[in-house]
């Protein structure tokens, strides 16, 4: 492939960042105050675990009154550096798991999130920057938080539960495949893809792309530059190949970054439909989805849910990618911390837990 010449970058850098940044919705506008968080105030303590080589902290948090024989949740993240409360250094104030756990504290079920591999306070852990790391590493990560849980003497292993958001409702839907002991009773799957992951990405960076374009940030032949880079490097890594060749700019290789390609390309290869076709008989499942999520459309909700007929969906009105609600003035994005989470998802997530676990 021919070197391409320098692209906007400034352009390109804020398009991505907006996609990295879990879709705000653009020209929508919020709250100027800062809402009350959800839910309850939980206990909280830093916690630590041991997977592979690797040393992975999180947060383990009860119902404010404490107990034993607790169900609890693990909460796993979204994509890229998303650490244990869904912040990531796009969107730092977004706070999805920290929010999901105080609902969950709310309706008396404990807690673990976890900074995976790659963000947080775990960092890299014992690896080096740009070191290959592959699906593997992020599966045995899940595998060995959901074991610290089920191990904790305030938890009753037979009542768990896996809250995967976005890209972690992929490893939730593969939880019964991952874990060893103690299977999930139930699964809550928050802004869940429905599609393929590198369609997906495909999908939201095209749209971002035009969006620039109609907007002049881009011209049409660097926009379509930009789309022919991303429809190569996406047929690459389904063919086995790299994408260090490419020449990809940084922004672009802020998606596909070259020591992640195995996990994308295996990530890939998990159509959400065939998971959820594969569920145990008798895995209680709640979807939920933002009506105002840009990163999830509808359409991809719809085709998970083909999969799995049973499934309880909530469909959150006026909610975005991380369940933050948006007013209907115009005007620039504001912070996620001045916007709510929406207060529909703790009726929502509380009734289903409770019919689950039995609380």
């Amino acid at each position: 492939m021919p070197v391409r010449p320098a692209l906007r970058a400034a352009a390109l850098s804020a398009l991505l960042t907006a996609l990295l940044a879990a879709g705000c919705a653009p020209g929508s506008g919020g709250s100027a105050t800062a809402p009350e968080p959800p839910g309850v105030r939980p206990q909280q303590r830093e916690v630590s675990f041991e997977s592979g080589p690797d040393t992975v902290h999180g947060t383990f948090a009860l119902p404010p009154g404490g107990g034993a024989g607790l169900p609890a949740a693990l909460i796993v993240s979204g994509s890229g550096p998303t650490d244990r409360d869904g912040d990531n250094p796009a969107r730092p104030d977004a706070g999805t798991n920290r929010n999901f756990a105080r609902v969950l504290a709310a309706a008396g079920v404990a807690s673990l999130r976890y900074d995976k591999l790659g963000s947080g306070e775990t960092g890299m852990a014992s690896r080096s920057d740009g070191e290959t790391v592959g699906y593997g590493v992020f599966a045995q990560e899940f595998a060995d938080a959901y074991a610290y849980l089920a191990a904790r003497p305030e938890v009753d292993p037979s009542r768990l539960i896996v809250l995967g958001h976005s890209e972690g409702a992929l490893f939730a839907l593969n939880a019964h495949g991952i874990v060893e002991e103690h299977p999930p009773r139930a699964l809550v799957l928050a802004a869940p893809p429905g599609r393929r992951y590198l369609d997906t990405v495909d999908r939201q960076l095209t749209e971002r792309i035009r969006q620039a374009e109609a907007a002049g940030s881009l011209d049409f032949a660097q926009a379509d530059e930009t789309l022919s880079d991303v429809r190569y490097a996406v047929a690459r890594i389904r063919d086995g190949k790299g994408v260090k060749e490419l020449d990809l700019p940084e922004e672009l290789n802020r998606v596909f970054a070259p020591a992640f390609v195995p996990f994308l390309r295996r990530i890939d290869a998990m159509d959400p439909v065939e998971l959820a076709r594969d569920l145990p008989a008798g895995t209680g499942t709640l979807v939920l989805h933002g009506t105002a999520d840009s990163q999830i459309t509808e359409g991809s909700v719809d085709r998970l849910m083909e999969g799995m007929p049973g499934a309880e969906r909530v469909d959150v009105e006026g909610a975005d990618h991380v369940f933050r609600m948006y007013s209907d003035a115009p005007g620039g994005p504001v912070l996620d911390s001045d916007r709510r989470f929406s207060p529909d998802v703790e009726p929502a997530l509380r009734g289903f837990v409770q019919s689950e676990l039995g609380l």
